[in-house]
């Protein structure tokens, strides 16, 4: 009787002590062993590499209690339970996702894909929603567990820490974007176009006033970064937003980068500065033609030529020889292969031929500083300075006064300038015109803004800088003739090609004017100026004119 009471009281206890997988049931099981470990010591930490049974069930598990809407039991099968819980709980509860299908995919290793499909209900509207994620098991730290390894992205893949998935009325109204005469801009007709869209909707939604709709959005942690919408299940009413741009123009523009990869281009209206078109051919929704920063390449050089002029160093009818190379504090530079010298080259002839030791020999002279050409680009060009405001984000360029090698390499547009297209089609309608006007993609009245301003240029230097741009535009030396041949009219241009360290091709950039119109392209690695962004600049001021 002492005996079978005794085992069976030990049986009794260590079942429920195992069922608690705890530090008493390893005590237990080594006393009635006798401290026996020829076996696997019970409640020891598993190490190692995962099974494929431990992934598959874990995840079958966490996928179960997901769609069952058990957001405490999904997380309790991750290793951080108490964001996993936040993040499902949210999922249900703020995004109101409901009807939770999970379909794994085939894993690799530790890392499944998964698809999801599900409802999203609100306030009567209901929308199917479907995406495709991935999720990786890993072995928990303390407990040896096979566990899901938390990250935002496992809810849904463009989630990151902060970020939240909300279901509710829009932040502002939809609107229908209008060109400068009327004619609506639809993103399916100028693809280019919708990013920029829902930008103008989230700033000038409620002053053209239409009604929000009802949108799935991922809220950032930051209030600075608009909302991102994943799903419309009412479109709300929209309002009419008029904008400066052209359709023809856009029209043109888009069918242009189309030509090559990585391409932007921006199009002005120099009288005015308002933007006529902004086109992009990239493999995301990044605006490369307002917000990129790349090294402008010898389009710069027309900023440097108003800083030559402007400071008495030279003239267009001036000397500016071009050698073979240049040295500035131990750096040596060259210009492009098969250039022939010309010790008796005016500034004229080496902006048309793009003579890069010219430019480099030429800011040595008195009383030229380090910091001439950041004063030229701010004071008479009206660049970085941070202040302007086109309607939506952009960049407004960057010339830093540079010491040592760079002030060289920043004259001929490498070194630490950056620019964007934006940038350089308003340096070109500055220097045809005389007056910076801060571009502007929809009208300063609409929200009484205050736009950058800068002093502009004298007359005699515009007419030295048009003549030059129009001589490289059209003799036989220029850089631009083969790219501007049949465009008629008042002309000009100026190439550039900017090297990129990483890149085994360098940068195509060129900007030119046709009567009221200037435009600027980039396309990355595109070779020479005339290459890629030389044609995607003459498509555009053609439609132009």
């Amino acid at each position: 009787m002492r005996k079978g009471a005794k085992a069976a009281l030990v049986g009794g206890v260590f079942a429920v002590m195992v069922g608690g997988a705890g530090y008493g049931a390893y005590n237990l099981v080594t006393a009635v062993t006798g401290g026996n470990t020829s076996g696997e010591e019970a409640g020891a930490v598993k190490t190692g590499p995962l099974t494929r049974e431990e992934i598959r069930d874990t995840t079958r598990k966490f996928f179960a209690a997901w769609e069952k809407g058990d957001a405490a039991g999904a997380a309790a099968l991750t290793n951080n339970d108490k964001a996993a819980e936040s993040a499902l709980t949210g999922y249900r509860d703020d995004a109101h996702i409901t009807e939770v299908k999970v379909t794994p995919g085939t894993a690799s290793g530790a890392n499944v894909p998964f698809s999801v499909k599900a409802t999203v209900s609100y306030e009567g509207k209901t929308k199917p929603l479907s995406y495709k994620t991935g999720l990786t098991v890993v072995r928990g730290l303390t407990t040896g567990q096979p566990l899901v390894d938390w990250q935002p992205s496992v809810v849904y893949p463009d989630l990151e820490k902060g970020d939240e998935l909300v279901t509710g009325e829009a932040s502002a109204p939809p609107i229908e974007a209008v060109d400068r005469n009327g004619t609506v801009l639809s993103e399916k007709k100028y693809p280019s176009l919708g990013p920029i869209i829902e930008q103008l909707r989230k700033r000038y939604g409620d002053e053209a006033g239409g009604t929000p709709g009802i949108e799935l959005v991922v809220r950032h942690q930051s209030e600075d970064v608009p909302d991102k919408t994943l799903l419309t299940l009412d479109k709300g009413t929209p309002g009419k937003l008029q904008t400066t741009l052209s359709a023809s123009v856009q029209a043109a523009a888009e069918k242009a980068v189309k030509r090559y990869a990585e391409s932007s281009v921006v199009a002005v209206k120099p009288s005015t500065g308002e933007v006529l078109a902004v086109a992009n051919n990239r493999g995301d929704e990044f605006n490369a033609a307002f917000q990129g920063e790349l090294a402008p390449g010898s389009t710069m050089k027309i900023i440097t030529a108003a800083m030559l002029i402007d400071n008495g160093v030279t003239s267009m009818n001036g000397p500016a020889p071009c050698d073979d190379s240049a040295v500035w504090q131990s750096q040596t530079f060259h210009n492009l292969k098969g250039m022939a010298p010309n010790e008796n080259a005016t500034l004229a002839d080496s902006f048309a031929r793009s003579c890069n030791t010219a430019f480099v020999k030429l800011i040595d002279e008195k009383p030229l500083t380090d910091e001439s050409l950041t004063r030229e680009a701010q004071d008479r060009f009206g660049l970085g300075q941070d202040n302007w405001k086109t309607g939506i984000a952009s960049f407004d360029g960057s010339v830093p006064a540079s010491p040592g090698p760079d002030r060289a390499a920043n004259a001929i547009g490498q070194g630490q300038v950056q620019m964007s297209p934006l940038n350089m089609a308003s340096v070109t309608a500055t220097a045809i015109t005389g007056d910076f006007r801060q571009p502007v993609i929809v009208p300063q009245e609409l929200d009484d803004r205050e736009l950058a301003t800068a002093r502009g240029l004298d007359a005699n230097t515009v007419a030295q800088l048009k003549a030059m741009m129009h001589r490289t535009a059209t003799s036989a030396t220029g850089t631009a003739t083969r790219v501007m041949a049949g465009l008629s009219g008042d002309i000009g241009a100026k190439t550039g090609s900017a090297e990129v360290d990483s890149q085994a091709t360098s940068n195509s950039w060129f900007t030119g004017y046709r009567g009221d119109i200037a435009a600027a392209a980039v396309t990355q690695e595109g070779g020479h100026g005339g290459d890629a962004a030389g044609p995607i600049v003459a498509d555009v001021l053609r439609a132009g004119g």
